[in-house]
């Protein structure tokens, strides 16, 4: 395999803030921080390479998360299990992890091909998926980008599952190339 050279990345949390920000809300998207924490990660790596939208060149999106949208997931199964109420199609929207991408995409006209997996063993938190490296070199390899964002993305729901010790999510973003 090439070896992959980044060129930007980015972090949420903030490494440098005292106290995690709150994230932006992200229009579309509801019922959970998954989306607006894969999309602030994407932007901020995004702006640290190209500065403002659009970015130039073919950029792939790939995005791995192991435990993925379970606000949505949760709200979705709540939403079903109570059949006096109208399930909200937002949700089954936000609930395909394709979406955010595809807001990302638009938002910065990226023409690459845009992929979710899921890792085969969770890395530690802020922490990009060797699973996920190995995907953006192929993508690299075969032409079909010049530069590959991958983000990887964790949701902090409650404190069982949280991702750090505060509970907070957490994603990194990575923008590469081959060398």
């Amino acid at each position: 395999m090439t070896a992959l050279r980044i060129l930007a990345e980015a972090a949420w949390p903030d490494p440098d803030a005292r106290e995690p920000e709150p994230l932006p809300p992200l229009p579309g998207f509801a019922a959970s921080s998954f989306n607006p924490l894969v999309a602030e990660t994407a932007e901020r790596c995004l702006r640290a390479r190209h500065g403002a939208a659009p970015a130039p060149g073919r950029t792939a999106l790939l995005l791995a998360s192991a435990g993925g949208d379970r606000a949505t997931a949760r709200a979705i199964d709540e939403a079903a299990a109570d059949t006096a109420r109208r399930m909200p199609p937002l949700l089954f929207f936000q609930s395909n992890p394709n979406a955010v991408l595809g807001h990302i995409a638009a938002r910065w006209g990226l023409t690459g091909p845009v992929v979710a997996i899921t890792p085969a063993q969770p890395p530690p938190p802020g922490r990009v998926p060797q699973d996920a490296l190995d995907l953006a070199e192929l993508l690299l390899a075969d032409g079909d980008a010049d530069q590959v964002l991958v983000i990887a993305a964790e949701q902090a729901d409650d404190a069982d599952d949280a991702e750090g010790p505060d509970g907070t999510d957490r994603a990194v973003a990575l923008l590469v190339t081959t060398v």
